[in-house]
């Protein structure tokens, strides 16, 4: 292919351009997995010459993504053995104030996310912080941020804590030949951590008091009503359908209990309905109870149906509606989600208040409430149901016993020995994989089930982009633009590139902007004629700096339905939370790792 140069960059450099613009539109402005934008842009990469190969699958065989790999299945052994909820137990106590409940709440998630998936550890505090924050009488809003913002921080306190972090120090060992430390971030880290939830605390007063959405679904008798079927019933041996109950005003029919106690649900138009049946609608009670006359229904004296009384045949179940959910902008009746997943949509609540009309006529919105009644037993997590709806409550509780212990160990001592350099990290990784499993930690299954193939996808795709935008000379082109705005200072070239990172990240995954910039932090690093790592290190806390959306991390989407918040609620503390942790990232890092030339 002949090289054609427009504006400095030659037409394989515009490819990696134009690729990596298109993939922050579809990631930003549409519901595409992110694994599959990830992988089309490595299939247009391969197919247009930019990467070979070899290059193309590189990912797959990077060292980093190996050591993300086995790191769940690390995972995995600390979760079936009850070693996250040991530590939930004892570490939260009964502060009085909100910001003793803030500090018992941040340290112990930070040190969790230093070496575990933080996604994991923020979706198995979000049920325990929310019974947490009944008991001292705090609104779930005033701690689920903080929730999420430890975990973020947290990440960043080791290598292994979340995956920009191996990503960026693979490239800087690739280039250098010298392999980091797996605590070479910790101090940086660590001063961020405190700097962070210092600043919570001082600015506790800009974090939201919502009402916790489940809240408008404390009383069944508010959003159902039940019929019970008169023996003089004119519908009686009639379809549901033939007798017009599959279509009234105000509501819909969600559930039919007959006289024996058995209950069909969901309910479908060519159900019949019996003498004596309870007739369960949800939606507006005041045009619901005009049933009564116009179908030859009565009251029910005894409602069966109820919260507390979901036994044997259903149980009443609170999610939230996620971000990237194809529910969004649609009504459930326009959807198969009640019939593919055996559930019926009760009711639904925005904002903490329940929406007072037919909720299978709600235009569902991300952060939406959904009361449902589900089968009694059913698996949620790892499950597509799981991309389309957050349950609030966990499913699966850890015994804690002599595994415990165990599985600590074997974290523990993978970690120790990477840092003590005995091991490299990877085979450290392996064996502590192998020993779960050996030891019977978690068994096979569990540990194939905790490998999240999505992720490592991303992951692999984030190794070739940087890659790409390396050997295309982009980012050897944007170092020189950078130097050429901010001269020859150092500390305002690392300042310039994380800044621009930390808002970056706000829109895209930060495996992604890690990916990205790493390769122009490196090369302005070089072109300025100083040791790269101060950079990389600085590069790392920046694009893990995630506050001010709730699309900036996977995290903030965990909390922002249990929170009841809106969108500007992020913003409103999290915009002085970049600011702050990104002067205390740059402040920190100088101090710690001051810049050294190049010998």
């Amino acid at each position: 292919m002949e090289t054609v140069v427009f504006l400095g960059f030659n037409l394989y450099a515009w490819i990696t351009i134009v690729t990596v613009l298109a993939m922050f539109s579809v990631l930003i402005f549409t519901k595409i997995r992110a694994d599959v934008v990830f992988l089309a842009a490595i299939g247009i990469l391969l197919v247009s010459g930019v990467v070979d190969e070899k290059e193309a699958f590189s990912g797959f065989s990077s060292s980093s993504t190996v050591i993300v790999g086995v790191l769940f299945i690390v995972l995995a052994g600390l979760m079936h053995t009850g070693v996250l909820n040991w530590i939930v137990k004892h570490l939260l106590g009964q502060p009085k104030k909100t910001t003793g409940a803030i500090v018992r709440l941040m340290f112990p998630v930070a040190a969790l996310s230093s070496f575990l998936s933080n996604t994991t550890v923020v979706a198995l505090f979000v049920g325990i912080v929310k019974m947490w924050c009944k008991k001292l009488g705090i609104s779930p809003s005033k701690l689920l941020i903080p929730l999420s913002y430890a975990s973020g921080m947290g990440g960043v306190c080791t290598l292994i804590g979340t995956p920009p972090n191996l990503i960026i120090s693979g490239l800087y060992k690739d280039n250098t030949g010298i392999t980091m430390n797996v605590l070479s971030i910790t101090i940086p880290g660590l001063f961020c951590l405190f700097v962070g939830i210092l600043a919570v605390i001082a600015m506790r007063k800009l974090l939201p008091d919502r009402k916790a959405p489940e809240s408008a679904f404390e009383d069944t008798s508010e959003y159902t009503v039940e019929f019970q079927v008169p023996s003089d019933s004119k519908y009686i041996g009639q379809s549901v359908s033939e007798a017009g109950l599959d279509s009234v005003k105000g509501g819909s029919l969600i559930e039919i209990i007959r006289s024996d106690n058995a209950v069909v649900s969901p309910v479908t138009a060519d159900d019949h309905i019996m003498a004596g049946d309870h007739l369960v609608f949800s939606g507006q009670i005041d045009e619901l109870l005009d049933l009564k006359d116009g179908q030859n229904l009565a009251i029910a004296e005894d409602n069966v149906f109820s919260a507390k009384e979901a036994g044997k045949h259903r149980q009443l179940k609170t999610a939230y509606i996620t971000f990237g959910s194809s529910l969004i902008n649609r009504k459930i009746s326009e959807s198969k989600f009640e019939r593919q997943n055996n559930m019926t949509l009760v009711a639904v609540a925005r904002k903490g208040e329940r929406i007072n009309q037919s909720p299978r006529d709600v235009v569902l919105q991300a952060g939406d409430t959904l009361l449902l009644a589900c089968p009694p037993k059913m698996k949620t997590e790892g499950s597509k149901l799981y991309s389309q709806v957050h349950f609030f409550d966990s499913e699966q509780v850890a015994n804690i016993g002599p595994k415990t212990l165990l599985s600590s160990v074997i974290m523990i001592a993978m970690v120790a020995l990477s840092a003590a350099n005995v091991i490299s990290l990877m085979n450290c990784a392996v064996l502590a994989a192998f020993a779960m499993i050996l030891l019977r930690c978690c068994n096979v299954d569990q540990a194939m089930k905790a490998i999240n193939w999505d992720i490592l996808m991303v992951f692999a795709g984030s190794v070739v982009l940087g890659l790409a935008i390396q050997k295309t000379g982009i980012a050897e082109k944007m170092a020189y633009g950078i130097l050429n705005i901010c001269g020859n200072s150092p500390l305002l070239v690392m300042t310039a590139i994380c800044l621009v990172a930390t808002f970056i990240t706000e829109f895209i995954s930060n495996t992604a902007a890690g990916a990205i910039f790493c390769p122009i932090m490196y090369s302005a690093a070089v072109k300025l004629g100083y040791d790269p790592f101060p950079f990389m290190i600085s590069l790392m806390i920046a694009v893990s700096s995630s506050f001010a959306t709730p699309i900036g991390s996977p995290t903030h989407m965990l909390v922002y339905g249990p929170g009841g918040y809106r969108f500007t609620d992020f913003l409103r503390i999290g915009f002085f939370m970049n600011i702050i942790i990104l002067a205390a990232n740059i402040f920190i890092v100088s101090v710690v790792y001051p810049f050294t030339p190049l010998k």
